[in-house]
């Protein structure tokens, strides 16, 4: 079983190096051997057997691993697995129509993919069945890749004036809503499928629950109630919508691009072979940035990134190792980015730090965000972060003055304050964030690497200091954290046991030699479920829950004494861990 560890940036020596803190690796290895290395032939999907097995793989429906099941962003699988083929996009697709039908929402569906090798399949199925349920549907009018800030950016304009918040939208008022055919930043294997109800973020358990049960119910009965049209009739009747002009054109809305072309900050964009590959050109001819697009290349084997740390591919741009190209190329530029496929994550590279780790980019973000930067946000508007993130942002928060509100994962927690303003900013831990237009109206509400990888520009523009001197800088007035992440493999069962965690689990009192100060399975900023258990002290905390994207368990720990410290804090949350996995 493979573990790794996601630390602190490492040091310019060691520009790759992930470090094992304490015996968690006595029997694993914490990165492939060829972790960060360009990938072989042999490392890559065969996209033609891939698309094959969409088409004639049929799933079991009393296997619950072939089952439609919605994580934190939408449902994934590989059609190699038979976990996601052309029944489950059929019936998922079905079902949002019958939702989206119940609900009253009757205006049109705004639908886009990346530039994985089963999101055009599972693109083109979902046209059958929306145009054959009567949805008006729009799609990208180049007939190229949508990422997920732009569809949600899509919604909420269409949606301007009619979604007064998140429990108040009335049927009957041609309301839109969206969705993305994308699994983010996972391998070329995977497919996903995501729903973005009118206020424009992904959809809660409370539509997601209803869609999952009803695609399988559709499928256990051999898919005789989904609506389908033959393909050419359904791409013939939908409608043509301009993504990137208007996402693109928005842009200085939100960004004070003026000051990055004044100061000509040097870009360099790297799309990591996905859905934002055109976005950053248009970007730099419209806006007249000094902006370089790393890499062009749209390839669904992506046969050009480096292997992650398991020695997979994966376009996971908060990666030192997925990232290890960009990270070679740091001095070329002033700033430099990163995005997943779908877009809806960044990666930020400064010529004196390599990639910075997410947590410390959103500490620098809020502090310039909240400092002054945005004069015309409400005053009384909180942060919002994950419980996971680190605590460097509640000291940061304190600094400022401001509420900070801590969620469970998942990016839908900060719908509600970015739709009506009282939370300008919320941001996990994994890279994703999205704030405010500059006047303190909505931009976004799903996560949006575009929009944070350019603020980073705007940052080094508007002060002279890149985003990595501003965080050396809040290092010498709060400390600084040591903070890990520690990702495992684990089977549906072994996730179930995590997700039910409870403070009874941690029996001591003590906490690396601190007293405990809470036990916590739900978050204190809303008071919903955590999906696992965080323990917390003066000066550390570690949660673990199991990963709602993936296969895979995750202990985030992190301490403001050190990594001797954090190490001492990993080994009593593994514990933890082995005592509620029974290993």
């Amino acid at each position: 079983m493979a573990a790794r560890q996601t630390e602190n940036p490492p040091s310019d020596e060691h520009p790759l190096h992930l470090s094992p803190v304490g015996p968690l690796c006595k029997d694993r290895a914490m990165n492939a051997p060829r972790a960060g290395q360009p990938a072989q032939p042999s490392d890559l999907v065969d996209v033609a057997a891939l698309v094959t097995a969409y088409y004639t793989r049929e799933p079991d429906p009393e296997n619950v691993d072939e089952q439609v099941a919605f994580g934190t962003s939408g449902h994934r699988g590989s059609s190699l697995r038979t976990s996601f083929n052309e029944a489950h996009i059929l019936a998922t697709t079905q079902a949002i129509c019958e939702y989206r039908r119940d609900r009253g929402f009757d205006g049109p569906l705004f639908i886009g993919r990346d530039t994985h090798g089963l999101s055009e399949p599972a693109w083109s199925t979902a046209l059958e069945v929306l145009v054959a349920n009567d949805v008006t549907v729009l799609v990208d009018a180049a007939d190229r890749y949508t990422p997920t800030p732009a569809v949600s950016h899509a919604i909420l304009t269409a949606n301007r004036g009619k979604v007064a918040g998140v429990d108040a939208m009335p049927g009957g008022t041609g309301l839109a809503d969206g969705i993305v055919v994308t699994p983010s930043h996972n391998p070329p294997s995977d497919g996903g499928f995501k729903y973005n109800p009118p206020h424009g973020g992904p959809a809660d358990s409370d539509a997601t629950s209803v869609i999952a049960a009803r695609a399988n119910e559709l499928i256990r009965g051999g898919l005789a109630d989904v609506r389908r049209m033959p393909f050419a009739r359904a791409r013939a009747a939908v409608t043509s919508y301009d993504f990137l002009g208007s996402y693109v054109d928005d842009l200085p809305s939100v960004l004070d691009l003026d000051a990055v072309r004044s100061a000509g900050v040097r870009i360099g964009a790297d799309p990591l072979g996905g859905a934002a590959v055109d976005y950053w050109g248009a970007i730099a001819e419209r806006h007249r940035l000094d902006l370089t697009v790393v890499n062009p290349l749209v390839d669904a084997t992506w046969r050009f990134m480096t292997l992650d740390w398991d020695g997979k591919i994966r376009m996971d741009c908060s990666s030192p190792s997925a990232m290890a190209s960009l990270i070679a190329q740091r001095d070329t530029y002033d700033v430099a980015t990163g995005n997943d496929a779908d877009a809806d994550r960044h990666g930020i590279v400064t010529p004196d730090a390599g990639l910075m780790n997410p947590n410390h980019y959103l500490s620098v973000a809020i502090q310039y965000l909240y400092g002054g930067a945005r004069p015309h946000w409400r005053e009384d508007g909180f942060i919002g972060k994950t419980l996971v993130s680190s605590s460097m942002i509640d000291r940061v928060a304190a600094d400022l003055g401001r509420r900070l509100v801590e969620v469970p994962v998942g990016f839908k927690w900060f719908v509600p304050g970015l739709l009506d303003g009282s939370g300008p900013f919320g941001g996990e831990e994994s890279a994703g964030a999205s704030f405010l237009r500059r006047d303190g109206s909505v931009w976004t509400t799903d996560k949006d690497g575009i929009l944070l990888a350019l603020l980073a520009s705007e940052i080094l523009a508007r002060t002279g200091m890149s985003p990595s001197e501003h965080y050396h800088s809040l290092v010498q007035r709060h400390g600084e954290p040591a903070y890990a992440r520690i990702d495992a493999p684990a089977n549906r069962a072994e996730k179930s046991k995590l997700a039910a965690l409870s403070p009874d689990d941690v029996t001591a009192d003590t906490l690396a030699g601190e007293p405990i100060t809470a036990k916590l399975t739900r978050a204190p900023g809303n008071d919903a479920a955590i999906g696992g258990l965080k323990v917390v002290t003066e000066s550390a905390w570690f949660a673990a829950r199991p990963s709602g994207t993936e296969d895979v368990y995750k202990i985030y720990a992190e301490s403001f004494r050190g990594a001797d410290h954090l190490a001492q804090v990993q080994a009593e949350a593994r514990d933890v861990v082995s005592a509620a996995l029974g290993s």
